[in-house]
């Protein structure tokens, strides 16, 4: 795989992290419109009754095409509270989640004015609890679409209703309840696996 350019959202869907592990080069898409309904400002967790949306509200602008760079996190209804118990009542159970748990904390605790700059920012942290280093460049310009053979355009992975990949299982908090979930934020792999996520990521296969 070779240069892949792709959309940096709010605590990636695994499929997000095996693009990226597999790549030479990572290049993020910085100058698009905001759309709504899209891992821009959400993410999936497995939480004890199934699966669970957890999503950052924004501050409406009145123009029509808003870069994404330019939306703004809405605080007034605290939702880092929200999403950092939805996430403990989730994983506190799970073999690494107190291991990780300081590295993610300040995620919720901590303001960001933009939502470009928070998914940036858990790029790092991320990256940081895989032990891994994952560098990016970020676009220019937008590019509706990408011709040269070198780039895998992989922008299509924002909109979760359709990503298609299917990846092996391993074993979550409670599968026994609901089966095993597919494809959802890093931090459910993370907090299952540790840092043999970095293993089980290299070894998946992408619909591309």
């Amino acid at each position: 795989m070779n240069t892949i350019v792709i959309h940096p959202t709010y605590f990636p869907s695994i499929s997000h992290y095996v693009a990226m592990l597999q790549s030479e080069s990572i290049l993020l898409e910085v100058e698009d419109n905001f759309q709504k309904q899209t891992n821009r400002n959400r993410m999936y967790i497995y939480s004890a009754n199934g699966i669970q949306m957890l999503n950052i509200p924004i501050k409406h602008s009145k123009s029509i095409h808003q870069k994404f760079r330019d939306v703004e996190i809405e605080d007034a209804f605290g939702w880092q509270k929200q999403h950092f118990k939805s996430l403990e009542a989730a994983y506190r159970t799970s073999p690494y989640f107190e291991y990780f748990e300081d590295d993610i904390r300040p995620i919720f605790e901590n303001k960001q004015k933009y939502m470009m700059d928070l998914n940036l920012q858990i790029h790092e942290v991320i990256t940081e609890c895989l032990g891994i280093t994952l560098p990016y460049e970020k676009t220019l310009e937008y590019h509706k679409t990408y011709d040269n053979d070198n780039i895998l355009d992989f922008r299509n992975l924002v909109n979760g209703k359709k990503d298609e990949n299917q990846f092996t299982s391993y074993t979550q908090v409670f599968e026994e309840k609901e089966g095993y979930l597919n494809n959802l934020s890093i931090l459910d792999l993370l907090f299952n696996e540790g840092r043999h996520a970095i293993d089980y990521l290299k070894q998946q296969k992408l619909v591309y």
